[in-house]
């Protein structure tokens, strides 16, 4: 059966921290507002792993760190939500790895300055966000197929269901929605190429976050810090809560999509050995294990992603944050920001930067 809503100020599409953002300021001014959301919860690229039977955060399967002391925009949310920060821990020495032949040098690496996490994990904010959402304003598990704008508005098709409004905020990943929703009319080609050609941050990553009941690294003097060109964690890092309870490592996988497809039954095993080699025997029982591949996840990652060299997106040209179809269309991903883009400080700045496009159009 069709769910079809009409008569919405505007339609939002993607329930990541861009379009939670966007959704909410339009809210805040009047605006009726209809969120979709492709996967089945909100959130995007902000994930995390929870306990099943509690609920608690356990880690960060998506980005962990901000940097407040030079992202304001992070304070001013962070803030307005509650939240607060607690510094990265890099005390002590880390583990440079050389491979199973090779023997483990330990010494002290430079830390980043700023480099903070949120207190709950990067989820507080998606779910500071979405508490806040009146009931019936976001829809998961709807994937849009097409967006057709013509001179009485947006009609945006999902299967099953159409939504209609008088705009439509787009804050999926750009290389997504270009590849993914009909467009009717067409994009100008130069929105469309400047959309193929903006990488989508963290697309090909798969990140590693391994559960421990103490932080023994903590204990012996370490930091918690690999840095290996063996792998199959090129980097990790302590990612223990604020308290060290529940105590966690997480690590960038190196292995390329390809591999981590065809060695999916070896990646855990060859994880946890590359800890036991770095931190000991303490390493080998972890409480859980998981490897989120974000290049597996068809609404962030596309064939364009997987076929180039993983890079951070610049800050892309103006087209990329102009209002579009005579003010109908506005994009806020967060590579489209000219701030942090695809970093937490830039969905947040992209969704403000939408809603203020939106606000302030005039059809």
């Amino acid at each position: 059966m069709s769910d079809e809503c009409s008569g919405a100020d505007v339609i939002v599409i993607g329930a990541g921290l861009s379009g939670l953002v966007a959704t909410t300021l339009l809210l805040e001014q009047g605006r009726s507002v209809v969120l979709l959301e492709a996967a089945i919860r909100p959130g995007g690229r902000i994930q995390s792993l929870r306990d099943a039977e509690t609920g608690d955060v356990l880690g960060d399967l998506g980005p962990t760190w901000v940097w407040p002391p030079f992202q304001p925009v992070v304070v001013h949310w962070l803030q307005r939500l509650g939240l607060h920060t607690f510094p990265q821990f890099e005390t002590g020495k880390a583990a440079l790895d050389h491979g199973p032949a090779a023997s483990v040098q330990f010494q002290p690496l430079p830390g980043q300055h700023g480099i903070a996490r949120i207190a709950g994990g990067p989820v507080a904010l998606i779910d500071g966000l979405a508490a806040r959402l009146p009931e019936g304003v976001l829809r998961t598990g709807l994937a849009v197929t097409a967006v057709c704008v013509d001179e009485t508005g947006v009609r945006v098709e999902a299967p099953g269901s159409t939504f209609s409004a008088t705009r439509v905020v787009v804050a999926a990943p750009l290389r997504v929605a270009e590849s993914s929703i009909n467009w009717s009319p067409a994009l100008p080609d130069p929105l469309r190429q400047a959309m193929q050609a903006t990488p989508t941050w963290m697309s090909v990553h798969a990140k590693a976050l391994i559960v421990y009941p103490t932080a023994f690294w903590r204990e012996t003097g370490l930091s918690g810090r690999i840095a290996s060109q063996a792998g199959p964690l090129v980097e990790a890092h302590d990612v223990s809560a604020e308290n060290t309870i529940p105590a966690a490592l997480f690590g960038f996988v190196g292995w390329p999509h390809d591999m981590r497809v065809a060695h999916k039954d070896r990646l855990d095993a060859e994880i946890i050995a590359q800890l036991v080699r770095c931190f000991g025997e303490a390493a080998a029982s972890p409480t859980q294990i998981h490897v989120e591949d974000w290049a597996a996840n068809r609404f962030i990652c596309t064939p364009g992603d997987l076929a180039e060299p993983m890079s951070h997106p610049d800050v892309g040209p103006d087209i990329l944050r102009q209002a579009h179809a005579g003010g109908r269309i506005v994009f806020a991903a967060a590579e489209t920001s000219d701030v942090s883009p695809g970093l937490i400080e830039g969905a947040l700045a992209a969704g403000m930067r939408a809603a203020r496009l939106v606000l302030g159009s005039r059809v």
